[in-house]
């Protein structure tokens, strides 16, 4: 366990007067949540309010009032577990109610205790520098149909068969019907593993008068909207970053709130500057359009700034139904000397289970970019990590997609070409061609939208029928294509595409088509 050393002297002689009780963190020595005659108190352990940061003290008493709208909460330490809930959350946070009443979904529905006792016991050992960790772009279901999308296209086939040691959803958990929050909880139940999550836009009572208290229904199901975690390998910290903006259009903006630096401050100030540091929210931290703001440029500034000592900061986001990755700098106001990297991971929903239905009865739920729906793996690993992409149900089981014409002239101008949609891409990944059993040829990177949304688009435009329930989004540019020019000059007849990809995380991946040449007279 991590203790604060240099401020424990202090702490542990702090009184406890302003409760009318001594809540603590004890070691859980028979596991049953309950706090038992000889099991003790852990000192140096954090308890938060989402703002402010107190430390246990030499019997593992801390002092933090229980304060309406918000939610107490301990920060697991490394190398510690917390017990489950009924529910599957981890058991390491207090609820209580806010101000408001008649909310649509209810708020918060009733109060935790005052006075909680937060249980942890050792975990199983595990390597200490090693972890994976699920992550979940926006579920985003509208109904009970969609959840069951949800349950048998991601988390179905990864139930008993993941080794996944943590779970992130980043936000979006739900698209506005917050009565579907506890059904997907209980679907994500089956995976068996700790799971945090993020509030997204579509996460809040829109019911609500202020950003300050729109997300007691959020509260009542998955507890604090912003907290810490720690693990050997790296720690973790969640973020609410939608501002509500009642009446607004759109009604929210990305960015954080007074409370939300305050907690940082506390929390960043001790945290270990050489551990990677992994941050999650829903909108994204980069400006992601060039009409108006999306996150609020004064908030990233001053987050950026508190990141600048640390070795290797990863931020999560979502919310585009699209996939990039950003490598934050100088333009972006990252001016520390460590890796920011962002990766804006693609939805679990795709393009908001849309499309036409496989044999299975699940939507095609392609996403505007091109990237298939599905859900991301982080593997961190000896003070680094790897994300990888992985398609839902492994349908297609493939690292990128192909794009080509069927049959060109024999002869013609060279204008039409192979496309290559390398789903999970970064600024290093190499991509070339080679055309039968040629040498292999540089593609180029291009920022254009993927030929088979377009085509898909076109189809359901050309249609005098409902081709799907909700059809593919419109296509938009992708950050991970490539295209090059098919050559016409060869032998009439078919002729292979085969085209690789190649970085520190995808290793080499391959995939192939063909094209045909046909001699044809004017």
């Amino acid at each position: 366990m991590r203790l604060r050393l240099c401020c424990l002297a202090l702490l542990f002689s702090a009184p406890v007067a302003a409760l009318d009780c001594a809540p603590s963190v004890f070691l859980d020595a028979n596991r049953n949540g309950q706090r038992d005659g000889g099991e003790h108190g852990l000192p140096g352990v954090m308890v938060s309010n989402g703002d402010r940061i107190v430390w246990t003290d030499k019997q593992g008493v801390y002092a933090l009032p229980a304060e309406p709208g918000k939610t107490l909460f301990v920060i697991k330490p490394a190398g510690y577990a917390l017990p489950r809930r009924d529910d599957g959350l981890p058991d390491g946070f207090a609820n209580q109610p806010g101000m408001l009443r008649g909310l649509k979904y209810g708020g918060v529905s009733k109060a935790d205790p005052a006075c909680r006792n937060f249980a942890l016991w050792p975990e199983q050992k595990t390597a200490k520098n090693e972890m994976t960790v699920l992550v979940f772009g926006d579920p985003q279901p509208k109904s009970l149909q969609d959840v069951d999308y949800y349950r048998r296209d991601i988390v179905q086939p990864l139930a008993g068969n993941h080794d996944a040691v943590l779970g992130i959803s980043l936000g979006d958990i739900v698209h506005d019907d917050l009565r579907l929050l506890p059904e997907i909880k209980q679907v994500d139940k089956a995976l068996n593993t700790p799971w945090l999550y993020v509030a997204g836009n579509h996460d809040i009572d829109f019911d609500a008068p202020d950003d300050a208290q729109s997300l007691e229904s959020f509260r009542n199901q998955f507890g604090p909207d912003t907290f810490a975690r720690e693990e050997h390998a790296a720690n973790f910290v969640v973020l609410d970053d939608v501002i509500y903006l009642p009446g607004g259009k759109p009604a929210y903006i990305g960015g954080l709130r007074e409370a939300q630096f305050r907690f940082l401050q506390s929390y960043l100030e001790t945290a270990d500057k050489t551990k990677l540091l992994v941050i999650s929210a829903h909108i994204p931290f980069f400006q992601a359009s060039a009409s108006r703001e999306t996150f609020r440029a004064a908030d990233r500034r001053r987050l950026f700034e508190m990141l600048e000592p640390f070795r290797d900061v990863l931020l999560l986001s979502a919310h585009s139904h699209t996939q990039s990755h950003v490598r934050h700098g100088p333009a972006t106001d990252w001016h520390g000397a460590g890796r920011l990297h962002e990766y804006n991971a693609g939805a679990a929903c795709g393009g908001y289970w849309s499309g036409i239905k496989d044999a299975e009865g699940i939507p095609d739920a392609g996403m505007e970019d091109g990237t298939p729906n599905g859900y991301a793996k982080l593997a961190i690993k000896a003070d680094d990590y790897s994300l990888n992409w992985f398609n839902a149900r492994q349908q297609p089981n493939q690292a990128m997609a192909l794009h080509a014409p069927k049959v060109l002239r024999q002869g013609a101008y060279p204008g039409f070409a192979v496309f290559a949609n390398v789903f999970m891409a970064r600024h290093d990944t190499v991509v070339e061609v080679r055309i039968d059993q040629g040498g292999w040829q540089p593609m180029v990177r291009v920022q254009q939208a993927d030929p088979r949304v377009l085509q898909i688009n076109a189809l359901d435009d050309a249609a005098a029928y409902l081709r799907s329930y909700d059809r593919m989004p419109e296509a938009t540019d992708s950050t991970h294509l490539w295209r090059f020019a098919l050559p016409t000059g060869l032998s009439e007849g078919m002729h292979a595409i085969t085209v690789r990809a190649r970085d520190e995380w995808l290793g080499s991946v391959q995939q192939s088509t063909q094209y045909e040449l046909r001699r044809a007279e004017p």
